[in-house]
């Protein structure tokens, strides 16, 4: 009979088989998925860390372990990812929410704002974060993908702003009705060339259509900046999350369609990360 394994023996054998793969973090990843498996808060892994795991936890531990080590990332494991301070429920069906996209959040919070429009929503965690911060706000959040907009409603009712807030399935603008003083987006930024520089994690198992536009990356901040005068009041912000060397191009499609003070601002790591602009 085979002896079972402590947790810490477990995860030692994990992260070896994860290193193995290729995975990043091996430790890391190796200890949040105990943790899931076990079915307690990360933080009391070490508490368990002596005793022998029972077949059922090894069972699953194991199958999370086989997953993670043909790169499906560790957030579809656990069926949820940390933003902004929170939790959303995240899938296959919507982009990873990211803490560089929190630079837009604080960028959008640097001004009041009552009417929020929330491009290619995803997973509704730019627009129901913006929305749990400013407790007087309401906002329209649009997806094509209707996956997309079924995840983003689930989330608005996690966070309780479900009342004040719209999930729309429409292709950009298309089905949009009315005037904001906010509108925010993460669009497809990465360009076809790029696709294949990605981790597997991203590039197979992250929706395709909210990774890239299949051309030079700025088809959509075309479509945007061609349609954001209609839809924004007077003195109204546009935010837009970039791909790092796109800060002038996206910054000039705005100004070309009448927008002012367009600007760049970096992520903490200092590159260039959203475009703001502002209706006249």
């Amino acid at each position: 009979m085979i002896a079972a394994l402590t947790a810490a023996q477990a995860m030692v054998a994990a992260t070896a088989r994860l290193r193995a793969a290729g995975v990043d973090d091996p430790a890391r990843d190796a200890r949040v998925l105990l943790a899931h498996a076990a079915r307690i808060e990360a933080s009391r892994v070490t508490l368990i860390a002596p005793e022998e795991l029972s077949p059922e936890i090894a069972e699953r531990y194991d199958h999370l372990i086989s997953l993670r080590a043909i790169r499906v990332p560790v957030s579809h494991l656990l069926g949820e990812r940390e933003f902004y301070g929170r939790r959303f429920r995240v899938s296959r069906d919507v982009l990873d929410p990211r803490p560089e996209t929190e630079t837009l959040v604080e960028a959008a919070l640097s001004e009041p704002f009552d009417h929020i429009l929330d491009l290619g929503t995803g997973s509704g965690c730019i627009l129901i974060t913006l929305l749990a911060e400013r407790t007087s706000a309401s906002g329209i959040g649009a997806d094509l993908s209707e996956s997309a907009c079924l995840q983003a409603s689930a989330n608005a009712v996690q966070h309780q702003v479900q009342d004040r807030v719209e999930i729309l399935r429409s292709d950009w603008f298309e089905n949009i009705e009315g005037l904001f003083d906010l509108i925010v987006a993460n669009p497809p930024y990465i360009s076809l060339e790029e696709m294949q520089d990605l981790s597997p994690e991203v590039r197979e198992h992250e929706p395709r259509m909210a990774l890239t536009d299949e051309g030079d990356g700025l088809g959509a901040y075309r479509h945007i900046a061609a349609s954001a005068p209609d839809f924004l009041i007077p003195g109204g912000r546009i935010l837009v999350e970039i791909g790092p060397t796109q800060g002038k191009a996206v910054a000039a499609l705005f100004q070309a369609a009448g927008l002012v003070d367009a600007g760049v601002i970096p992520d903490l790591d200092g590159r260039d990360r959203v475009v703001v602009a502002r209706m006249p």
